[in-house]
Formats: C-alpha cells, sequence, structure tokens
C-alpha cells in the first residue's frame, strides 16, 4: 500500500471504529433503564448546574455530573417542590431524585439519554488518545489493533454512555498520566499549562483522582532515573508540583462556582448533608483532620470536601459479594477475580502473547530503553492504581479497575507492530484478537454490563460470581416490563424484588413490592406472599444489600418464627385503623413498622435462600429472575418448619 492512500486510510478507518463505538454504546442503552447511580447524577447535576446548589451527592465528580445535569436544563426539566421539603433539606438525594424524574409530570427519559450521549464523549476521547498512544509506539496497525480492543470491548460499551463519573475517571487519569510525563520529557510551558489543567480536571472527575499524585512522584524518579543528566527535576520538582496544585485549585472552585458553601443561597435552606459532617469527620482519621483544616480556612469548597469525606468514609465498610461469599471489608482477591472474569478471553490471550513477545523485544540490544520513555507513564499508573485496588474495602464493581484497561488496550496493541513483535506472533494473530473481541461483543449483546467470559461460565452464570454494578444495575426493568405484557398469564399476581432506582409504575410494570434496595423513604405497605410469578433482580436475589446476607442461621430462624407468631396482629395494625388501637399494646407506631420491616426483610431472605436453589421459570438479560410459584411451594419456602424449608432447598424445587 503506498503511503498517501494509508495517509487517508489509518484516520478513516479510527474514525469508524469511534463510530462504531458510539453507535453500539447508545444502542445498547436505548431499550435499559435507570441504572441506580444515574438517577443521582443526573438530579445532582441539574442542581449544580440549574441553581448552583451542591448538596446532593457531591461524592462522584462535580465535573462529569455537571456535564449530565445539562440535558435536564436543556429539556426544560421542572424542579420538585423544595419548600417545606425535609428530604431537601436533610440532602438526601434518592429521594429528591425519584420525586425529579417520577413524579414532576415531566418524562425523566429525553434528559437521561441526553445525559447518556454527552457522557459517551468521555469515551471517545478515551479512544482517540489509546490510538494516537498506540501508534506512536508501535505504528498504525499497532494504533488500530488498541483501538478496536477497546471500542468493541463489552466492559467499556457498558459503561462508556452512562451518566456517571466511570468513564470520566477512566479518561482524566489516562490522559493525566500522559500530560505529566510529556511535560516531564519536554518542560516547555504548553506542556506544563497542559499537564497541570488535565490534573485539575482529573481532580473534579473522581476522587480517585488523588492516586495521581504517587504516580506523578514515581515518574518523575523514572524521569532522573533513566536520564541522571535531568536530576535537576529534583529541583523544579516542588514548583511544578504546586503549580499542578495551585492548577487544581481554580478548577475545583471554578466547577463550584467559586463559593464555599455548598448551599445556594437563593434556595430553601439545609440543615446538612445527607449525614451531619460530626457523622463522617470523626471517622476518617487523618484525612478528617486535613479536611477539618481545610474547612478552617476554606481552601477549598466545603460540598468538595464532603464529597471526599464520604468517599473515604463509604470506602472503609461497604457490603459486597463474591461467589458466595459475604463480607463488608472486601477481598484482596475480588478485582483480580472480576478481572479474570469479565475480560474478554481475546485480550487475556493478547496479554499473555504480549508479555512473552515484549520479553523477546527487550532482549534486543537497548530496545527497553527506546520503548519505556513512552511505556512509563501507563505502567506506573498501572502498578499503582492496581496496587491500591488490592488493598480497597471497596469491593462493589468491576468497574472501579476500568481505568487499567487503556494501559492493556495499548501494550497488546504492539503485537500489530511491525518488526520482531509481528515476526513473532505472525501476521494472523491482531485479526483473531480483534474478531475474538468481537464474538464477546456479539455472544452479550446489548446486554454488555452482563458481560462474563467462557472462563466464567459466561453471562448465564454472572449472578453467581458477581452482582451489582458488575451485572445487575437495575437496568432492566423496561425487559421485565416487556415480558410481562407478552407472557403474563390472565390474573397472575406478580410480587417484585428490585434493585435500583428505577420506577416499576413509569414502565406500567403492576406489581405486589417485595423487599426493594431503595424505598425512596415510602411507608412500608402490608403484603402477603401468594402463588404466582416472582421477579427478583439478581442482586436481590444474592441479598447483599439485605440486612440478612450470607447463611440462613438457626438465629435467623428463631427470630422469623417469633416475629411469624405476631404476623395477624401486625396485619391488623398495618391494614385496619379502626382496629388499631386495640391491639397497639402501647407501643408506638414506630415500632410496629420496624417489627413488619425486619419481617418482611427475613420472609424475603427466607425465600431467596429458597429460589436460588431452584431453576428459574425464565432468565431476562441475565439480571432478572422469574419464578411461578405454586401456593404449596411457596408454603415450603416461607411457611413450614425449618426441617421441611432446609428439605426443599436440597430438594431445589417443588416435590
Amino acid at each position: 500500500m503506498n503511503a498517501t492512500r494509508r495517509d487517508w486510510m489509518v484516520p478513516v478507518a479510527a474514525a469508524f471504529l469511534l463510530a462504531l463505538h458510539a453507535v453500539l454504546a447508545l444502542w445498547a442503552v436505548s431499550g435499559k433503564g435507570v441504572t441506580h447511580d444515574e438517577l443521582l447524577h443526573v438530579t445532582g447535576g441539574y442542581f449544580y448546574d440549574k441553581h448552583g446548589d451542591f448538596r446532593l451527592h457531591p461524592e462522584n465528580g462535580v465535573l462529569p455530573q455537571r456535564l449530565h445535569g445539562l440535558a435536564a436544563v436543556w429539556t426544560g426539566a421542572p424542579r420538585p417542590m423544595l419548600a417545606l421539603n425535609h428530604a431537601w433539606a436533610t440532602s438526601d438525594a434518592n429521594v429528591i431524585g425519584h420525586r425529579f424524574f417520577y413524579e414532576t409530570g415531566h418524562d425523566h427519559r429525553p434528559m437521561l439519554m441526553g445525559a447518556r450521549a454527552l457522557n459517551l464523549l468521555f469515551s471517545l476521547a478515551t479512544g482517540v488518545l489509546i490510538f494516537a498512544w498506540a501508534r506512536r509506539l508501535g505504528g498504525d496497525a499497532a494504533g488500530l489493533l488498541a483501538l478496536a480492543l477497546f471500542a468493541l470491548d463489552p466492559n467499556m460499551l457498558a459503561h462508556a454512555p452512562l451518566a456517571t463519573s466511570d468513564a470520566a475517571a477512566v479518561f482524566f487519569l489516562l490522559a493525566s498520566c500522559g500530560a505529566f510525563w510529556a511535560h516531564l520529557r519536554d518542560p516547555g510551558w504548553r506542556n506544563g499549562a497542559l499537564s497541570a489543567l488535565t490534573f485539575g480536571l482529573a481532580c473534579v472527575a473522581k476522587y480517585s483522582a488523588v492516586l495521581l499524585l504517587p504516580v506523578f512522584l514515581v515518574l518523575l524518579a523514572w524521569h532522573v532515573a533513566l536520564d541522571p543528566a535531568k536530576a535537576r527535576w529534583w529541583k523544579l520538582a516542588p514548583a511544578t508540583l504546586a503549580a499542578h496544585g495551585a492548577a487544581a485549585l481554580v478548577v475545583i472552585w471554578a466547577c463550584f462556582n467559586f463559593r464555599y458553601s455548598g448551599f445556594a443561597p437563593d434556595l430553601p435552606p439545609a440543615d446538612h448533608y445527607i449525614v451531619p459532617w460530626e457523622g463522617v469527620l470523626p471517622f476518617i482519621g487523618i484525612h478528617g483532620k486535613v479536611v477539618q483544616f481545610c474547612r478552617d480556612w476554606q481552601l477549598l469548597p466545603e460540598a468538595f470536601l464532603y464529597g471526599y469525606s464520604w468517599v473515604v468514609q463509604s470506602a472503609q465498610a461497604r457490603a459486597a459479594f463474591l461467589a458466595g461469599e459475604y463480607s463488608i471489608h472486601g477481598w484482596v482477591s475480588f478485582f483480580p477475580l472480576a478481572f479474570w472474569w469479565k475480560t474478554p478471553v481475546a485480550l487475556l490471550a493478547g496479554i499473555a502473547l504480549g508479555a512473552f513477545a515484549l520479553g523477546r523485544r527487550w532482549r534486543e540490544p537497548g530496545q527497553w530503553r527506546r520503548d519505556l520513555p513512552v511505556a512509563a507513564p501507563l505502567l506506573v499508573l498501572f502498578t499503582i492504581y492496581w496496587a491500591f485496588s488490592l488493598t480497597s474495602n471497596l469491593n462493589i464493581g468491576h468497574r472501579h479497575i476500568l481505568p487499567t484497561y487503556p494501559v492493556l488496550f495499548i501494550l497488546v496493541g504492539q503485537l500489530a507492530a511491525s518488526g520482531v513483535l509481528r515476526e513473532l506472533v505472525g501476521r494472523t494473530v491482531p485479526w483473531l484478537l480483534a474478531g475474538g473481541t468481537l464474538l464477546a461483543n456479539l455472544w452479550v449483546a446489548p446486554h454488555y454490563l452482563a458481560f462474563f467470559n467462557v472462563l466464567a461460565g459466561g453471562p448465564a452464570n454472572g449472578w453467581r460470581l458477581l452482582v451489582d454494578s458488575s451485572l445487575d444495575w437495575g437496568q432492566d426493568l423496561p425487559a421485565l416490563a416487556q415480558w410481562l405484557r407478552e407472557h403474563r398469564r390472565p390474573d397472575e399476581q406478580v410480587f417484585l424484588s428490585y434493585f435500583g432506582t428505577d420506577e416499576p409504575r413509569y414502565h406500567g410494570i403492576d406489581a405486589v413490592r417485595l423487599p426493594f434496595v431503595n424505598g425512596f423513604k415510602q411507608a412500608p405497605v402490608w403484603y402477603e406472599p401468594r402463588a404466582g410469578l416472582y421477579a427478583v433482580n439478581a442482586t436481590m436475589l444474592q441479598q447483599v444489600y439485605a440486612p440478612v446476607r450470607g447463611p440462613w442461621t438457626e438465629a435467623h430462624e428463631k427470630e422469623y418464627q417469633e416475629l411469624r407468631a405476631a404476623e395477624p396482629a401486625m396485619r391488623v395494625f398495618l391494614t385496619d385503623k379502626t382496629a388499631r388501637e386495640q391491639i397497639r399494646g402501647g407501643l408506638p407506631d414506630s415500632q410496629w413498622e420496624k417489627a413488619w420491616v425486619r419481617f418482611d426483610r427475613l420472609r424475603f431472605a427466607r425465600l431467596c435462600h429458597y429460589l436460588r436453589a431452584r431453576r428459574p421459570d425464565h432468565v431476562l438479560a441475565h439480571t432478572f429472575f422469574l419464578y411461578r410459584l405454586t401456593q404449596e411451594e411457596l408454603d415450603a419456602a416461607i411457611n413450614r418448619s425449618f426441617s421441611e424449608w432446609r428439605a426443599a432447598v436440597a430438594r431445589g424445587g417443588p416435590p
């Protein structure tokens, strides 16, 4: 191929892959409902942009949320009533978000899809950066292979369009590392300004940007080690780091409208953030002392400081699930296993081949010295991010290691580079890797969030290994609604347990509500399980965020039976106001409601143990499990004795 033809074909091929990435991503979410965090991001961003109020959800990156909020502003979304609103005064983003999405008379779908389209810009920018970096390392073919692996990867496609901060974090962590390294190697004012600005934007993209500080220090040390003549950089380091810090301060203050208070003065006042400061700072150690110092001197906006504090506190202990095990402090093995299960086999093979080929490549005299100056920021980012991930207690989703994937795409892309690598792996291997990624894509499309590779047993087995945002983020209520319209039997009662922030009524789902992960502070409603169709999310089926999770113990059974004996009285109390006084027994209403909720959770946990052992009648999008239960089967699951229940679970279905 002549040079002139190649010069225009390579950019065209790259543009095609980026366009394909965008089309696949938007197509995939066009039939999906609101994922758990999207309601919070769009609602928070709306109030940031429209009213300059930052009380709602400041813990997940103000920059992407402000981008998401633009769609709500542009579509003319009306805000819910705020005056005399307890949820507003206490900064309850879940409740305000639910009212904003579903109770104002404004259809949330246009603003949601608009926010998703805007968020896709971060992913497209990541694709451009991956292509440029891989091309610089190994030429045109390397750039195109790396971009193809990225553009077709189910995990990247799953999160690229979602209105969350994950795609922004992927881009800005990679971009900031590259910009800082370019600044070290060519310390002109342009590179310095670009690096400082990128770092500042990373700080408002997601709080994981704090990991850039050790990355910068290691890169600085590496730069000097590669060329001892550059030792003067140690003297310049304080100045350049201070400049980056100053830029970050300006960007952060700008994103919060250069105002310290997180509460807009022209809106109804706030009592506190979602948890008062005194419920956060004393429990985050040295972080709390630093934050308090910044508060005293108003060095950073209050909402930024609160968001950081909330992230630190919530990362200390969080309910998590891993292949049948439960923990609030996580596992060192969580992210390695999540990576092994959710990475396309083609990419895993490419990593193995790439490591082998790289070892052979570096046997050539001086080759490693030529490679490392370009690959250094990739290796440092990958190593430090993984070191942090392995020690993290926040094991709630594979998405938290997505910032390490661009490094792999770029490095595996080098298998298509000319020279020794191509001689070792041949010309067909890059095609096989791209083709393997395409097959993984087609295998699960459009349900990209539910992707698990063949080593994990595929998407059908995913619910046994990981849940929450690794599989079931509440996105499939539309699929359930469609299935019910087509397959629900006449007069069949539907019982629904849902994980997420979407609203069943919006999709026309008429169902009795079993426990949900988020009740939006709605009053408990009495119901009685009966024969019918039971639709349960994977995350709810595994009881990850339920108060009763893990093995069903004799203590659980004893408590359940004691509350079950009071079930008739609870029924009367919750359904018959005229008879309530006769059975109240001097107890306040709140205690009766608390007893009912506890009984309901125990009963549902007992049912889920049975359902996990029973084959579902139908599975929707790998996340919704549907069971048609007879009264006899239901009695065995929730009404019979402990021994009969254990026999039913062991049997895994009706007799």
